[in-house]
């Protein structure tokens, strides 16, 4: 396998960084996940737009353009002789002194990962997510932006913890007021009386590209659509619920707390999403 490096194609064994690396030290960088259909880059674009807003947010300078990263990723790609898979793009702000300014570091960090990615077995997007709610809350959006994308998950790997620890594969998040913001690593939809409803941002919600695809493909498929605060009872009676994500795509969820949703099974306008969202990705994307 081969791993991209700052800039040169090696081999994973060798893909290593400095321990003074402030990604490693302190979180301090940003990365996204980007799939790759057929040997097409799906909405590369939009991931690297974000990426962009990302590194203006947190005042790192990006190292490339966008047809500099693009070519990367694609070469990446070409060189692990991948058709399908997932990409994993990450930015450091550098090697630098132990302390917290940034300023001791002088040159960015950039890797590639391009390989394959299972989060959920075939099982359970046939049959359904079996969820819970935690009790870490998603971080203040008055603290840090959840719309950046940062190299800092401790807040959703404690809320994966508690999920694992109640035998539950995925964690619901509440912000801290109280309202649904997300899962430790998807965004939540639900489906009550046909219509699709989704956390707004303001409710610490990363916004999500899977996200936006679902909502736009909803759209088309005349199924309405709208962002509103919703709270635990909501989910609870709810007709459908669903996550979405880059790495998980969609998958449904029948249970959360132990109280079914709908009928416990995977929902109508779930499987219609899925479907559209499949035949979309069939096709669409830049070729490597």
């Amino acid at each position: 396998m081969k791993v991209y490096l700052n800039g040169a194609l090696v081999d994973a064994s060798q893909a290593k960084i400095s321990v003074f690396d402030h990604g490693f030290l302190y979180g301090d960088g940003i990365f996204e996940g980007i799939r790759l259909y057929h040997k097409r880059l799906f909405k590369l674009e939009e991931h690297l737009e974000r990426l962009e807003y990302s590194a203006k947010a947190i005042l790192l300078e990006l190292p490339f353009t966008r047809a500099e990263i693009t070519e990367a990723i694609s070469a990446t790609c070409r060189a692990n002789s991948l058709d399908d898979g997932y990409i994993r793009l990450i930015v450091t702000r550098g090697e630098g002194s132990l302390g917290l300014s940034p300023y001791s570091c002088k040159k960015q960090g950039v890797v590639i990962i391009a390989d394959q990615i299972t989060l959920y077995s075939e099982e359970l997007y046939a049959k359904g997510l079996n969820i819970v709610t935690v009790p870490t809350r998603r971080m203040s959006r008055t603290a840090l932006s959840p719309a950046i994308k940062s190299l800092n998950y401790l807040n959703n790997i404690l809320a994966k913890i508690e999920a694992l620890q109640s035998n539950s594969p995925e964690a619901l998040m509440l912000n801290e007021e109280g309202y649904v913001s997300e899962c430790s690593g998807d965004n939540v939809f639900i489906v009550h009386k046909g219509r699709l409803v989704t956390p707004p941002s303001s409710d610490g919600v990363l916004i999500g590209v899977t996200r936006q695809v679902i909502m736009d493909l909803a759209r088309k498929l005349d199924i309405p659509t709208l962002e509103a605060q919703l709270t635990r009872y909501d989910l609870w009676n709810a007709d459908e619920c669903f996550l979405t994500g880059t790495a998980a795509e969609i998958i449904p969820v029948v249970k959360l707390d132990g109280r079914c949703i709908g009928n416990g099974l995977p929902g109508t306008i779930t499987g219609r999403l899925y479907r559209s969202f499949k035949e979309q990705v069939a096709t669409e994307g830049l070729p490597l």
